[in-house]
């Protein structure tokens, strides 16, 4: 099943192109927006990531789209659908996740993007709940899953599996969003 092309207003979700290798790379090398993840990544493990995601989209029909500004055609970052790939007490799950280039970051991009893939992700594939996590300390990501209408129980909340313990990102939030839920807000 191929995946589509999202569209907003102002953005295009689409799969990756060979052109896309260096500037993910060059995101994801950057410390600032890796700060929530364990490390940067090197250009190897950039490149790796992309092919993981490419596969994805070849056996589930949805991943992680690359994400553009549409008119000027400029590589922002991903915004998509992911399966988790560890057991946690909310597994097995459909996560939607987001990571942008600082110049993509404070315009509303992230949110944008999110609610075309959470439209995408209910009304197309029929999902019935979605799920997003990230580390306690990354305030502006659980913004944005606020801003999408995703809830948030204290309860949830859940050590990574793949941190070590006493590594200070290991505790993890996880808001979600059921399509009853999103029913009713929209």
């Amino acid at each position: 099943m191929p995946a589509p092309v999202l569209r907003t207003d102002r953005l295009t979700l689409r799969r990756w192109q060979p052109g896309d290798r260096a500037p993910f790379a060059a995101l994801n090398a950057d410390p600032e927006v890796m700060r929530y993840f364990p490390a940067p990544l090197t250009r190897r493990e950039s490149d790796a990531m992309i092919d993981r995601i490419d596969a994805a989209f070849d056996e589930l029909g949805f991943g992680l789209w690359a994400l553009e500004i549409t008119g000027t055609r400029r590589f922002i970052g991903l915004t998509g659908l992911a399966v988790p790939s560890f057991e946690a007490h909310f597994t097995p799950a459909v996560e939607i996740g987001w990571r942008l280039a600082r110049s993509g970051w404070g315009h509303g991009f992230a949110t944008e993007a999110a609610r075309r893939v959470l439209d995408f992700a209910f009304d197309d594939l029929g999902l019935t709940g979605v799920v997003s996590f990230t580390s306690t300390a990354n305030l502006r990501s659980q913004a944005v899953m606020r801003r999408l209408g995703m809830t948030h129980d204290p309860a949830d909340d859940f050590d990574h599996p793949g941190l070590e313990e006493g590594h200070p990102l290991r505790r993890h939030v996880l808001f979600r969003m059921s399509a009853a839920n999103r029913a009713v807000r929209a």
